[in-house]
This record gives C-alpha cells, structure tokens and sequence, in this order.
C-alpha cells in the first residue's frame, strides 16, 4: 500500500533537519501498536537516518547489533566493543558533533525492561553534549502508559527533554474514504462503513486490508476471522503488556463496555467490585476508553457513560474475545455467524461516530457531542453548536433513511431548545447513504 496522509507530521519532522544545523533535537513519537509510527519515520528520513530497533534482549546483544549498524551504514569503525548502550550513544553524540546525523529509535520503553539506567545516562549525555552535537534524535514507542511516564513525570530523567512531541492519531474518515474508493472503485456504501468500523483508521489493518485486497464487507470478515489471523490474537498482543498481572479484570471490564454495558454502575454489578481505579486507568493511563457526558452537561454531572476509543479493539472484545471459546476449539465458522447476525445493528453506533467526526473535519462547530437526559431519556444522536452563528445542529444517526424522523428528534430536544432561546435550530437525518 503506498503511503497515505501525515502531510502535518512529515513536515514537523523534516523541519528538525534544518534545525539540526546548530543544535540537537529530540523528538518524541507516541502511538498505539500498529498505527504506522515506523512507517511515519522512514518516509520522512528514508535511508538518511539510523535505526535502532530495541528488541527485548541482553543490553551487551543490542549493542553487539547495533556496533554493527553503524558501521556499515555510517561507514565508521568502531574501535574496541561497545557493551553498554550509553557508551553507545555517547559515541553517536561525538559523531554528530562533526556531521549531521538523524538516528531514530524505536521501542524506545522497552529499555524499562533491559537496562533502565539507560533513560538518566541519555539525560546526561544529552545534556552534556545537545548544544555541541547536531542530532535529530527520534524517540518511538508504543506502550503508551510507559512512554508517557517517561517524558511527562516529572521525576523521570527524560521529563522536559523533548524539543517536540508527536501523537500519531488512526487515519481519519476522509483519508479512509479516499484509500478504499481508490483502491474498490465498485466499494458499496456498507463496504466504506464496515472499512472505518473494523479499521478504525489504524494503518497496520488498512493495509493488512489493501494488499489482501480485502475490502468489501465480506472479504474483510473472512480475513479478521481465517485461520492464524493476525487479528484473532490482536487484543492480548496489544494490551497484556500495558496491564500486567491485572489484565483480566481490564479485559471483563472492556469485554462488557463493547457489549453496551457502558456505565460504571452497569459493571460494577456484572463483576460485583468496585470498578472506579480500574476505569480511571483505562481512560487516563492507557487511553484506551473515553468517558461521554451529554453535551452542555454540568461540570461534574454524575450522567455519564464509557466507551471504547478504538474501533477495532471495540470489535475485538464484542465479537473475539467474547466468544473466546469458540475460537480456542477453532469454529471461526460460529464466530462469523454470530457477527453477521448482529452485525448490523453493531454498525449504527460507529455510523454515529463516523458523522460525528465528518463534522468536526468540516470546521464548523465550537462543539459537538450526543444528548440524552437521566434514565438514558431524550437521547440524540448528533448535537453540534456554532456559538458564533448562534446555531445548533441537530442530527439522528440511522443505517436506514425512512426509520429517521424529525418530528420525534424536536420533540427530544424540547428542553434545549428552551435552554438556547437565541440559537438557530437546524434538524437533520443522516444515513448510510450521506457517507
């Protein structure tokens, strides 16, 4: 698959190498698994860069690799045996000093796992040497509780030492609307839905779908759900690591938010614990949910609800890790029925979501967000505020155009309109065919 969007990213990017003329820069790069943070950094530095991949082994191993990098990319002899990575990367600052050298290394947190005096030796020879060298030093992970702990906890060694901070996001709706109608000229309407729905923008399943040339609805579910698929085992792979001897407890927790068990009070009887740590980890740790509150709710209104940021880690947990059993004795077959059996009502609420982020694309509106009122009464799908215009839109979300009425849609939305006597309202229904 050719190389898609981070037009902003690049940019930021290549910028440091003209700032690299008279100083050093770090740049960190945050990201979850597989939404194309390696791919980011060799399309903006191509062969012109070192990479240093930090594979979970012995320190001494990583820099026998790495000794061996240098100097056959830089075309530099190494006298002696480098076996501790500082020594090794003091030696990449000194380089520097006489010549520009960008060196991007990736995994950068598992250093926690093999050497973590590795993190306050870079922090004294950055700090020794950054004004005298000329480095564009790149810093890539993946876990993102650990790489934020790194740079942003202030008692950390690196805190306060990066130049730029960059957190690549999953593709958005319009540049996933452009890969598949460029790659599926004939792609239908529930094609373009299911594409954002399983992918969620994340570049690894964009193009695991591309060159599999899998993308009409079916395609795509029978690759999620072959034999050996990469996607079968994609929640654990992804989170066992960022929640450690409790992951369990997390994965019951976003077993049952992707299932519409989407509020604490909600879960916490499902599991019989109290749930409040977990959940405030979740959302603040790990980013992996989001906690909703109907728009214009009061700060610290007690209405909320949670719901997974991630579109395929919603899917897996809903559709994978749910029927776990039926996968483990390998009946994919059951698994695959039960998804097209639901999957279309599965579909409306990520259509909600996809509406909800043309409009925030389109620049519009000061906010956007859903309404309902206590006891989940009044709820609309889509409300979305010019204050400047003094207008407020207001949208339900159906797969199916006739089912949407704007009569009801005033009805549920006779208390806003009360409370916004100035504002413009404007009603509106989206379907599957306004994608």
């Amino acid at each position: 698959m050719k190389f898609y969007d981070r037009i902003k990213e690049l940019r930021m990017l290549r910028s440091n190498l003209v700032s690299i003329k008279t100083t050093s820069i770090m740049t960190v790069i945050t990201g979850r698994r597989r939404v194309g943070k390696t791919k980011l950094i060799l399309e903006a530095f191509g062969e012109n860069m070192l990479y240093l991949f930090i594979a979970r082994k012995e320190e001494r191993l990583l820099c026998e690799e790495f000794s061996y990098l240098i100097q056959n990319k830089l075309n530099k002899k190494i006298i002696g045996k480098i076996t501790a990575f500082k020594d090794l990367f003091e030696y990449l600052m000194v380089l520097s000093e006489e010549n520009a050298l960008t060196v991007a290394i990736d995994e950068f947190q598992e250093f926690y796992n093999i050497s973590p005096s590795a993190y306050s030796d870079m922090q004294k020879i950055w700090d020794t040497r950054k004004n005298k060298s000329k480095m564009n030093l790149i810093l890539s992970g993946s876990i993102y509780s650990l790489m934020k702990k790194i740079f942003e906890n202030s008692k950390e060694p690196l805190f306060g030492r990066a130049n730029k901070k960059i957190y690549l996001r999953p593709f958005d709706v319009n540049t996933l609307n452009k890969i598949i109608m460029e790659n599926n000229k004939s792609a239908n309407k529930i094609d373009i839905l299911s594409f954002y729905t399983f992918t969620g923008g994340i570049a690894k399943y964009v193009e695991t779908f591309v060159d599999n040339d899998a993308l009409t609805y079916n395609k795509m579910l029978d690759l999620i759900l072959e034999e050996d698929s990469i996607f079968l085992d994609e929640g654990k792979d992804l989170l066992i690591e960022e929640f450690g001897k409790e992951y369990a407890t997390y994965f019951s927790i976003l077993s049952l938010i992707a299932s519409s068990k989407t509020s604490r009070s909600e879960i916490e009887s499902i599991l019989d614990k109290n749930t409040g740590g977990y959940l405030d980890r979740l959302e603040n740790e790990y980013n992996i949910i989001k906690r909703i509150k109907p728009i214009f709710a009061k700060e610290g209104g007690r209405i909320q609800k949670y719901v997974i940021e991630d579109n395929f880690l919603n899917f897996w947990f809903r559709f994978i890790y749910g029927y776990k059993s039926a996968i483990e004795i390998g009946n994919l077959k059951y698994v695959k029925d039960i998804v097209n059996r639901d999957f279309t009502s599965y579909l409306g609420k990520f259509l909600e979501k996809y509406f909800i982020e043309k409009l925030k694309l389109s620049n519009e509106f000061s906010g956007i967000g859903t309404y309902w009122e206590k006891g989940n009464k009044n709820e609309i799908d889509v409300v979305a505020v010019n204050d400047m215009d003094k207008k407020i839109l207001i949208a339900e979300v159906k797969l199916n155009l006739e089912r949407i009425n704007i009569n009801k849609l005033k009805e549920k939305s006779a208390k806003l309109t009360q409370k916004f006597k100035e504002y413009r309202f404007e009603y509106k229904g989206f379907s599957i065919e306004d994608l």
